[in-house]
């Protein structure tokens, strides 16, 4: 009787570790466990591109940044309108000196939001590019 129970255990464990394994699988997840693939592209005062990878579980784009993509550092301030990007890895951009500033591009788009409210999707890339305000 107790080799049966043992095995009953044995038997039904098995077959909960297979439907969660077939749950994770039909919701796309994988051992990162919910983290998201995202790209970061740092477009610098000369158009010269540098590109990152990494994953993320963050909510916004300074968060996935800051802690999760390698090789990008970020320096501003806390405005009004949230984080005000001044540097991106060590490039400075001046707005009252020379009208240049870091804007956001997501999927090639124009951004919406600033970097600590943009929220983050799978798969998408985002590009930090230097740009000069030029008067029409």
């Amino acid at each position: 009787m107790k080799n049966m129970k043992n095995l009953f255990k044995k038997t039904v464990a098995a077959m909960l570790v297979t439907m969660m394994v077939m749950g994770l699988a039909a919701c796309g997840k994988n051992a990162d466990d919910g983290k998201m693939s995202i790209t970061v592209e740092v477009k610098d005062a000369n158009g010269e591109v540098s590109t990152y990878t990494g994953k993320t579980d963050a909510e916004n784009l300074y968060d996935a940044i800051v802690n999760d993509i390698g090789g990008v550092t970020l320096d501003g301030y806390d405005s009004d309108y949230g984080f005000y990007i001044t540097t991106v890895n060590g490039i400075t951009a001046d707005y009252d000196t020379d009208g240049a500033y870091w804007s956001i591009y997501v999927n090639g788009e124009y951004g919406q939001y600033g970097v600590d409210s943009q929220p983050v999707a799978d798969g998408d890339t985002y590009t930090l590019a230097y740009e000069v305000y030029v008067a029409e």
